[in-house]
């Protein structure tokens, strides 16, 4: 593996640590509450990364990653009120995020560079989507400490 892809993985595994430390002392109930002023909560919030990421390496290879329904529960413009029996629980989902990094590496992580056919947004191999997400997961942690801050007033 490159450097460079080294250093990535190193990146998104550091960043995957610091949101899983970050819950680590959040109780499931405080994970469903929406504060006022809020549209999501904190069991949202891990969805949503956890989609985001293999959402835009999906977008890249087609490969399918992920169940759709996450696109219901976790996509975007989506919130609490569109979960149902079987959306994974606030512990299935701090789970399923503690395993993505290396599944992705596992999957991928000699196909960074392979070209595809560009995103939107001009992307067109999966060490340019990842790097994005890194930006991506930085804010949803952003989120989830403003929620804490709010929760535990």
């Amino acid at each position: 593996m490159k450097k460079r892809h080294e250093v990535l993985f190193n990146q998104l595994e550091t960043y995957r640590e610091g949101l899983l430390f970050d819950v680590n002392d959040i109780s499931a109930v405080e994970a469903e509450i929406v504060p006022e002023g809020f549209n999501n909560n904190i069991r949202w919030n891990l969805g949503h990364v956890y989609l985001d990421q293999y959402m835009w390496i999906k977008v890249l290879t087609k490969d399918d990653l992920y169940p759709e329904s996450f696109n219901q529960w976790f996509g975007f413009g989506t919130n609490p009120s569109d979960f149902d029996e079987n959306t994974p629980s606030f512990e299935e989902l701090k789970q399923l995020l503690k395993e993505q990094t290396n599944k992705i590496k596992d999957m991928y992580g000699d196909r960074l560079e392979e070209e595809f056919p560009p995103t939107e947004m001009g992307m067109f191999a999966i060490e340019q989507v990842l790097s994005r997400t890194i930006f991506h997961e930085g804010m949803h942690t952003q989120a989830i400490n403003d929620l804490k801050k709010f929760i535990r007033k």
